[in-house]
């Protein structure tokens, strides 16, 4: 329900990237249950997404070209209208989001070691384009709420710099310069990997992908810096077996925090005390093979887990508890590798 009390549409966007398609479901309200609204043909391996929902404009990154493409989408339909191509650019994109004016596409490139800014309008990319190496294993990038602060997470391995690399960003012009510090760097084999901010803006929360954890740091708006406040791991004690940690999303109200296990093959859920940004561990709920990607709907009720091995995605319900019940399963296709709902009446 919206905030009228009258009835809200949503739908969810994912990519297949092995089937080169990105499809389109609606969310059941009261169900949380799906259906498939239609289905469209993305070449280059789709992956990550953006949303311009002010436009109805999507912007998908391509794996195999490598570039980002804009489509523009009909909210009753799900489908989708080829608008712009992207320049061909020097790695495949592994993240992308728009600021908060919807003028800057950000990416983050784990391979080409970079993070990038594309001024786009009406999902043109004909203004500034900025490519800024930053590092081996790049992952996430987005603005603060604020709209003035960036931060990069890097994984660690041997493919990543096991840091988190801070920005300034001047929406005026899209330019990213390095904050100071300009790094902070974590303690061995962690690997930072995602993040997400807290409704208030007070906290950032970091997934870690090689310490199967989840970091709480204090935010400070005003200069851009974090400040660890605690780790905990997403895994159950003794646990032996072969894990990463992905993806994590917050909550709409900001009261609970959901990161998937790839090998575990579960939901890590925590509680998020909001006057301190402290968290505590729910539990963990059984999910698909290899859980790359989640997303929460915009009214906080229904949670959605893709499986990148199992091409299923689960749909749960978020209980008031922060516990989640299995609604159902759905064959989606091969390699879901990103989904994103959408409120779009």
């Amino acid at each position: 329900m919206n905030e009228w009390g009258n009835q809200m549409r949503q739908i969810v966007f994912m990519t297949l990237a092995a089937d080169d398609l990105v499809s389109c479901w609606e969310i059941d309200d009261a169900t949380g249950t799906l259906s498939l609204l239609s289905e469209t043909s993305v070449e280059g391996r789709p992956a990550p997404l953006a949303v311009d929902r002010k436009n109805n404009l999507l912007y998908v990154g391509r794996r195999d070209i490598p570039r980002v493409s804009s489509y523009r989408f009909d909210p009753s339909s799900g489908t989708l209208e080829h608008q712009f191509d992207g320049p061909v650019l020097q790695g495949d994109p592994c993240y992308l989001s728009l600021d908060r004016t919807s003028r800057f596409l950000l990416g983050a490139y784990y391979n080409g070691g970079a993070v990038s800014v594309q001024e786009v309008e009406a999902g043109n990319f004909e203004g500034r384009s900025d490519w800024i190496p930053t590092g081996n294993g790049a992952h996430c990038v987005k603005t603060d709420l604020s709209n003035k602060y960036v931060m990069l997470p890097h994984i660690a391995g041997e493919h990543g710099m096991n840091a988190i690399r801070l920005f300034r960003f001047d929406d005026d012009n899209g330019s990213l310069l390095p904050n100071r510090p300009a790094e902070i760097s974590q303690p061995d084999n962690r690997g930072p990997r995602h993040y997400v901010f807290h409704p208030n803006g007070k906290y950032a929360y970091f997934s870690n992908e090689q310490d199967c954890s989840v970091t709480a740091y204090s935010f400070d708006s005003t200069s851009g810096l974090i400040k660890e406040l605690q780790t905990e791991s997403t895994l159950p004690m003794h646990y032996g077996g072969v894990n990463s940690c992905a993806q994590l999303r917050i909550t709409p109200d900001g009261r609970y925090l959901f990161a998937p296990n790839r090998g575990h093959n579960s939901l890590a859920g925590f509680s998020v005390d909001p006057d301190s940004g402290g968290l505590t561990q729910i539990g963990r709920t059984p999910t698909e093979a290899i859980p790359r990607v989640l997303d929460i709907d915009s009214t906080g009720k229904f949670l959605y887990s893709a499986g990148l091995e199992s091409g299923h995605v689960s749909a749960f319900k978020i209980n008031g508890d922060g516990s989640l019940d299995l609604i159902d399963r759905y064959e989606v296709g091969n390699e879901p590798m990103w989904i994103l709902t959408l409120p779009v009446g």
